[in-house]
Order: C-alpha cells, then structure tokens, then sequence
C-alpha cells in the first residue's frame, strides 16, 4: 500500500537590503520564484508570504516582526522558508529570537535551498554560526566603508556627487570645476559681495544664467543662503557636521567668500524683543505702609481696555493702600531717571577728567612705584649676604636667624605695599568710570520705556524702593542724591565738575591710606 508524504507546513520569508540596491545578489522577485521552485521539489507547503525591503543591521524589521507574531500565535508549530540565513537575521538580537523560538519548539524546522540545516544541538549551532557570519559581513562592510571615507577625506577627495559649479572626475575619483558654472558662481559671489543686490535678485541672476531650480523656476532664498555659505567653494570636505581640507581647485578666494558672509550677517534680521514685559515691576518695591510686597494684575474697565495694577498684598493683614497703574508707576520713575541724568556733552568731559586724573596720578606715584622695587631688590640682596655670611661661619646661628627674620618681615611688608600700590588704580579709577557710565546708562534709558531695565538700573544705583499713597520712592545711593541735586538745579556745567570731585573723594579715600602706607614705608 502506498503511503503519501505529509507536507511540512512553512511561511516564507524574502528580504532585500534597500542600502545594497546595486550589490543585491537576489531580488525579492527571484527569491520568491527560486523558493516556490525549492519548496515544489521539497514538499514543502507554504502557508503565508512575507516580504520586505530594508536592512537586517539593525533589529526591528515590520515584516519580520509579523511573521515571528504568526509563528507564535499558530496553533501547531511552523517551519520557516528562506533563501539564506542572512535574509532571516544580521544582528544578534533577531538571530536569538529564531534560535530561541527553535528551543521552545515554535519553529518546527528552517529551510534553505543554499543551507542545510536540522533541529539539533549540532544544527543550531552552525546556525548560530551562519548568523553570525552574516552579522561580521555586515559590521566589516560597514568598516570598511568607514575607512575608505577617512582614506578619501586624508587624500582630500570630494566624497559624494559634486556640488554645483563642479564635475565629478572618474579618473582621479575627485571634483574639479566647471568651466562654465564655476564662472558663475564667482560672479554670483561677486555681485552679492557689493551689497547691491538681494537674496531674490541674486536668484533671479542666477536663473538669467541658466541655474535654476528643477521645475524651471528660480532658487529659493534658503536654497540662495545655502550657495552662498557653502565652504566647497573654498576648497572644503564636509563630512558629519565638520570641515576638512580638500585637494581640489577651489572656486572662491578667502576673501570674496568672507565679504559675501559679511553681507549675509549684516543683513540679518535681529529678533525682536519684547520691551514691555508683563508686570515689570513686580519684586522692584514694598508697601511703604506695611512691608509686604508689591504684587500685579490685570483689570479690565468697562469699555474692554485692559490695565496693569499694582497693589500690596496685604499678608500682615490690613492694609489701606490703594491700587496704583503701572502707567502712574511708570512716570515717576521716569522723572526719577530724569532727576540723575545727565546731558551726553557733560558726560563726555567727566569721562576725560577721569582719564586725566588717572594719568596725573600715575605720573606721580611713578617715583613710589620704582622706590619700592628698588627696596625690594636691596633686601633681596641683603638677605642673600646673609645666608653666604652665615655659611662661611662668620655669624653665630642665633645672630644669624634674628637678621633673617628682620628682612623676611620687611621683605612682606614692601611686596604687600607694592600689591596694594598696584591695586590703586582699580581702588578709585574703575569704581569712578563705572559712576560715569551709570550716568550714562540714565541719560540712554530716560528716551526708552524698557520698564525691566528701569527696574535693574533702579536697583543697582538705590535701595529700598517703596510704594505709599500711589507715590514711588528710592533711598538714593552714595553720591546719586547730590547728582539729583545737582541736576535740579540744572547748573551742569559748574555741578558736573563737583559731583565727578565728589565721586573722586568717596572712591579714592582708602586708597590714598595704602598710598601713604607705601610712601612712610619707602
């Protein structure tokens, strides 16, 4: 009686790398066919088709991942059909998937027409060895493209198709320019580089010349801004993000390229900012009845227009202060900016008198200076004949160690006269010109209404502002309140001299002691 032979039951599997197109041994149309043909021959009956075209490198195929969720949720175990194993898995994450689906008894069998391949210890470890395999075949020509990349970066080779303005050279695997684009792109980057034209016209020069987009029409201003910042035409690679050295003709001379960026950068548009912020002054004053803090919030009348108030919070309990607008807020701290303002003109000559007064000053302590180093020098020279005498035996160790420690404690002293002598500019010179600028920064910020700079400028020349009976007020500091007075009586030109001596006196008073400590000293 003759028996039939059971079919084994199998999915298929075919996969074609999308990154090896021009390298793919076996298309998805001839696996398909060569696998029917096998499985024909085989008896081998093929229950679903899988297919898909993307790379085993790297785990987390869609058309794999379904045909392993179809073998888990058959009912009965399942072979799988393929052309190598290689098509399967390249990657130690799907390879152990198979093997372990193999160990659990979910696939039944593996069948290859080019691959031979039983559930044994034996077999599963040449399968384990043909995975891994195909996953050194895969990591080796990843690293070998890698250094044939670094080989041609070395050798100063253009690494893909050639920018516009150059050709590819077979022959030397490099670019080299076109002798009709390249012509136009450097006048391109001349005409740019006079500031005459736009991003648009630029483009609408290029089109006169024949370089246009595919459909016919001209650059795009991005597509323009991408031209003219592209290092290639410098003689550059660029591979990952970063720049190297080419060996290929460039198109553009350093300097035409930099007046083109230099024009690019001009006409940037600055992003704008936001001059009124919401509730500037909010953690700038205290309620001038109780303490507590300033807070803000919006209120909206009955026509719709929405206000900015300012009022206390009331945390120590009861409070009669009222709200105040941001708008009254805001006009008296402007005539506050007004009270320390100078004009630009009167600034000016107290900037100068700064500077003249620092060169007065170095001129006359150039003699102080040059003393103390020359007393540092003696007693170094002192303490030097010190120490020979000593050891020659000619002085007792005690003697010896008296004199020592006399010349040390000079030595201390004038290097510490001398450090303090150097930090006298700083001590009066730079507090003082930071005084004038700050008057400065009043006259600039009187013809604004950046209320957050109001702020920051009222917290850095005054302290402890308050809010009472809807009326601001500062403590003035050191030398501002005079300036205020000053300014009130709008005698500039006689009261900028006496604010500016003023400011002198204040900053220059402990270092006139060090000065004079330095001087007793010499």
């Amino acid at each position: 009686m003759e028996t039939t032979q059971t079919k084994t039951k199998c999915v298929l599997y075919a996969r074609k790398s999308t990154e090896e197109d021009d390298q793919q041994i076996m298309s998805i149309e001839a696996q398909l066919f060569e696998l029917r043909e096998y499985a024909s021959r085989e008896r081998i009956e093929i229950i679903k088709v899988f297919t898909e075209a993307k790379s085993a490198k790297k785990p987390g195929r869609d058309g794999f991942a379904k045909m392993i969720e179809y073998i888990e949720k058959s009912p009965e175990p399942l072979g799988i059909l393929s052309w190598h194993p290689d098509r399967l898995a390249r990657n130690s994450v799907d390879g152990g998937k198979i093997i372990y689906l193999i160990d659990i008894n979910r696939i039944a069998s593996l069948r290859f027409p080019q691959f031979w391949f039983e559930p044994t210890p034996q077999g599963k470890f040449m399968l384990q060895v043909a995975f891994g395999q195909s996953k050194y075949f895969s990591d080796n020509l990843v690293e070998n493209v890698k250094r044939g990349i670094r080989q041609k970066i070395r050798r100063g080779e253009w690494l893909t198709l050639a920018p516009f303005g150059y050709v590819n050279n077979l022959k030397t695997k490099n670019i080299e320019p076109d002798k009709v684009k390249s012509r136009i792109i450097k006048r391109a980057f001349e005409e740019y580089a006079t500031g005459t034209y736009t991003l648009k016209s630029l483009a609408d020069f290029l089109a006169d010349h024949g370089v246009v987009q595919k459909k016919g029409t001209p650059f795009a201003k991005v597509s323009v801004v991408k031209m003219l910042t592209n290092r290639a035409y410098l003689g550059f690679i660029k591979h990952r993000g970063e720049w190297h050295n080419g060996n290929f003709e460039p198109i553009l001379s350093p300097t035409l390229f930099e007046a083109v960026q230099k024009v690019l950068t001009s006409r940037k548009k600055p992003r704008k900012s936001k001059i009124a912020l919401p509730f500037a002054f909010t953690g700038f004053a205290k309620c001038g009845e109780c303490g507590c803090a300033i807070t803000a919030q919006y209120a909206t009348n009955r026509f719709g227009t929405r206000y900015t108030y300012y009022r206390c919070t009331k945390k120590n309990g009861r409070c009669a202060q009222p709200y105040t607008q941001e708008k009254v807020l805001a006009t008296q701290l402007q005539t506050l900016l007004q009270s320390v303002s100078l004009p630009f003109s009167e600034i000016e000559k107290m900037d100068k008198q700064v500077t003249a007064w620092e060169n007065e000053s170095i001129s006359e302590k150039g003699n102080v200076a040059k003393n103390l180093k020359e007393k540092i020098r003696a007693n170094e020279e002192k303490l030097n004949k010190l120490v020979s005498v000593f050891l020659d035996g000619d002085i007792e160790r005690e003697m010896y160690l008296q004199r020592k420690d006399l010349l040390m404690r000079e030595k201390a002293g004038l290097l510490e006269s001398e450090t303090n002598f150097g930090q006298q500019r700083k001590n009066w010179v730079e507090p003082l010109r930071s005084f004038v600028l700050s008057l400065k920064q009043a006259a600039d910020l009187e013809k604004t209404y950046n209320h957050l700079e109001w702020k920051k400028f009222f917290q850095k020349i005054g302290s402890n502002p308050e809010i009472k009976d809807k009326t601001v007020s500062i403590r003035w500091g050191e030398l501002w309140d005079f300036t205020a007075s000053a300014v009130g009586g709008k005698g500039f030109g006689e009261n900028q001299s006496a604010i500016l001596a003023s400011a002198k006196s204040l900053h220059i008073l402990n270092s006139e002691q060090v000065t004079t400590g330095a001087e007793e000293r010499t």
